[in-house]
């Protein structure tokens, strides 16, 4: 019998779980819970650090920090619900808990790749044109570059959960994931899915899509400015501000692209390759960019250092 989401039970979806015994299962949800520890303590260090450290009120910085409370948010919108079915069981899921946490994820997603684009452009800025930089990239169009990036996200992805909404659901309810994804939820529909295929793929291609084209437009320009410069160790030192912001920028594109791999062409993969997969896209650049930018720069290192000081004291 199809349920659909007009029905009197509530509808609902079963989340993806790592195959195994128990104890597998439970080493899992110790892993998980650790990288969201390290997520959830290195993007609040960056935010506290940035915030005491005046010589950090820069807008990369700023910028930076609109990523660790992306990262912040987007690891808080799935990592608890995964760990409760790891330890309490609990895989069932409603179909409006579904289609908001496939709405935050998305939108949240979206928000980060504008900031770092946003981000690229400041460093195009910084080293292309700094008499410029101050003008350009003040603190008030900072604020703007921001709540413009939220703005797109949400515009661009709120009709993804609207398309899904009036569609009927039959047969299987697994997920392929341990959390809603638009494209997973849709797969289970058992109605024409075009109007709702086209949209995401569309809205993908129009913001991840067109991000990573300018990213990569600014670091060509970035490139032959630095190769304009005469000497070897000056266009090190030049691009070495750069290093950071790439990392961060591979921490987030390449599990994206890894996934949509795996959506598009791993039907025959074994499941444990979809739920992988799917937490790396959501915990590796979490985990990965506050240690980056700690390693990286020496205000934060500083400052973190000194708090352990005063810690162990």
């Amino acid at each position: 019998m199809p349920w659909s989401n007009s029905s009197e039970l509530s509808p609902s979806f079963i989340l993806a779980s790592i195959p195994g015994p128990e104890a597998a299962r439970c080493w899992v949800a110790m892993a998980l819970c650790s990288a969201y520890a390290v997520a959830v303590l290195g993007n609040l260090a960056v935010l506290l650090v940035v915030r005491a450290e005046p010589s950090l009120h820069t807008p990369m910085y700023f910028f930076l920090c609109m990523l660790a409370a992306l990262d912040l948010a987007l690891a808080t919108a799935t990592v608890p619900r995964v760990l409760s079915f790891y330890w309490f069981g609990s895989r069932e899921i409603g179909f409006g808990a579904c289609l908001l946490q496939m709405f935050l994820i998305h939108t949240l997603s979206a928000v980060e790749s504008s900031v770092l684009l946003a981000m690229a452009v400041d460093r195009y800025v910084a080293i292309c044109h700094p008499l410029r930089h101050a003008a350009v990239l003040s603190s008030g169009a900072t604020a703007k570059i921001g709540l413009l990036a939220v703005a797109r996200g949400v515009l661009f992805f709120l009709p993804l959960p609207l398309l899904l909404l009036p569609l009927p659901f039959c047969g299987s309810r697994l997920l392929s994931h341990s959390f809603c994804l638009h494209q997973d939820v849709m797969n289970l529909a058992c109605a024409n899915t075009t109007p709702s295929v086209v949209y995401g793929l569309t809205a993908i291609l129009l913001v991840m899509g067109l991000d990573a084209v300018l990213i990569c437009l600014s670091y060509i320009l970035i490139l032959k400015a630095v190769l304009r410069l005469a000497a070897w160790r000056e266009r090190l030192k030049v691009f070495s501000t750069c290093i950071a912001h790439i990392c961060v920028v591979l921490a987030f594109y390449v599990p994206l692209i890894g996934l949509s791999v795996v959506h598009r062409f791993g039907k025959d993969l074994a499941p444990l390759v979809h739920i992988i997969m799917g937490n790396v896209y959501i915990l590796v650049p979490a985990v990965l960019n506050p240690i980056i930018y700690g390693v990286r720069t020496k205000q934060i290192q500083r400052r973190i250092l000194s708090l352990i000081h005063v810690t162990d004291r």
